[in-house]
């Protein structure tokens, strides 16, 4: 029997087949992951409409597949136990990998997409899982007697995580075909550069006082669970130097030739994965304050990095932020995210003597930014007043925690 791909989201009818999780031969349940697919850098798995053995399977990883195209046949032996299209689209879990079978596969339940993931984090079987839900759905709280076996004994203070941790840097002596996400990425780099006529533009910034303000508040955030990181003040002075110089805030039309000026400050940041960078954009920028961005950069990052980003979560964006400085280096020349018209590289905090106004050393944090603009739109003297403008915002932080209304 065939089995065709299913719609696999709204508006989709085209994605990339990055890896099958089955091979000729597998005996495989209802419901579970058949392969994984990719479309707009956003992962997901396809489970199976079926309980049967897959005869063989009619894709080849890197290839595209539609929607409606017959990717997989199978026997089943028996009358098929198919799922409607429809419940198979509703199943379908974003970005997850199939539980360690032990050398048989179980037929798994009914089940969310968030109900997988965390049973999958519990190395729990969910065809052991006797499920509350409708016709044996499996719920959150069914899953509550793991979590309390698997909650640790005592309080550990966690070791931070290095900054390369999750990073690919190849194997020597292999070949690697880029397919999947990594093509993507490539390709939009490419459209980038061919696209825009980039120019840099650097300067240096005194973080000083930004410093002393995030170390007297980075306690009180953790006691509300918020990880204060220097990222928000940078997210929340770009969206406030993107209104006094409205150019920046745009998008560059190709086909009518025309700059979109845009009033809503959609902040994008570079997260970086084993599978390469990927841009969650933080929406409204301007309209949260400090603690509700550093709460989105959170969300954001730990889905992206997992592998289950959120499609909206990766549209709309106006301008981006990278972040090179958790690694080291001092100056970057970012590639533009098409079609915005400008991004800026933040490099590593370095703590260097200069001279104050009045001809005294004394030590500085310093910063170097990196801005990259798409020259059809913003000239020099444009770029420049920007990088202006960011500083003045990051030199006065105390006025970022004010509502938007004082931020004058």
């Amino acid at each position: 029997m065939d089995f065709r791909l299913p719609p696999v989201g709204e508006g989709l009818i085209e994605v990339e087949l990055v890896r099958w999780l089955v091979k000729p031969g597998d005996v495989v349940g209802r419901g579970q992951s058949l392969m994984e697919v990719l479309s707009d850098k956003a992962m997901m798995e396809v489970p199976s409409a079926f309980t049967g053995t897959v005869s063989a399977t009619l894709a080849e990883p890197g290839s595209k597949i539609k929607v409606g195209q017959v990717v997989l046949s199978y026997d089943t032996g028996e009358a098929s136990d198919e799922l409607e299209p429809a419940e198979v689209a509703a199943s379908a879990p974003v970005a997850t990998r199939p539980p360690p079978s032990n050398g048989h596969r179980s037929k798994l339940p009914a089940a969310a997409p968030s109900v997988r993931l965390l049973a999958r984090k519990l190395g729990v079987d969910l065809g052991a899982v006797r499920g509350s839900g409708p016709a044996g759905r499996v719920l959150l709280e069914d899953l509550a007697p793991y979590v309390a076996a698997k909650a640790p004994k005592t309080e550990v203070a966690p070791k931070p995580p290095s900054p390369t941790a999750g990073l690919n840097f190849g194997t020597p002596g292999t070949r690697v075909k880029m397919l999947g996400m990594r093509r993507k990425i490539a390709e939009h780099m490419v459209a980038a550069t061919r696209a825009i006529p980039h120019y840099s533009y650097i300067d240096e910034c005194d973080l000083s006082d930004l410093v002393r303000l995030r170390t007297q508040l980075k306690e009180t955030f953790s006691k509300v669970g918020v990880k204060l990181t220097y990222l928000p003040f940078m997210v929340k002075a770009v969206s406030r130097a993107l209104k006094e110089i409205p150019l920046v805030n745009c998008t560059f039309d190709e086909a009518s030739q025309e700059m979109i000026l845009h009033d809503k400050y959609n902040i994008g940041f570079a997260v970086a994965t084993a599978n390469g960078l990927i841009v969650p954009v933080i929406k409204d920028a301007d309209q949260k304050d400090i603690a509700a961005i550093a709460t989105e950069i959170d969300r954001l990052s730990a889905d992206t990095r997992a592998g289950r980003p959120h499609l909206e979560d990766l549209k709309g964006g106006t301008f981006t932020v990278t972040s090179i400085g958790n690694i080291g280096g001092l100056i970057s020349t970012p590639i533009i995210n098409h079609p915005e018209v400008g991004i800026m590289g933040i490099g590593k905090l370095i703590r260097r003597p200069i001279y104050d106004a009045h001809g005294n050393i004394r030590p500085a944090d310093l910063i170097y930014l990196s801005f990259s603009f798409d020259h059809r739109v913003v000239d020099g003297a444009v770029g420049a007043a920007f990088g202006n403008a960011v500083i003045r915002q990051l030199q006065n932080p105390a006025s970022l925690l004010l509502p938007e209304r004082f931020a004058g």
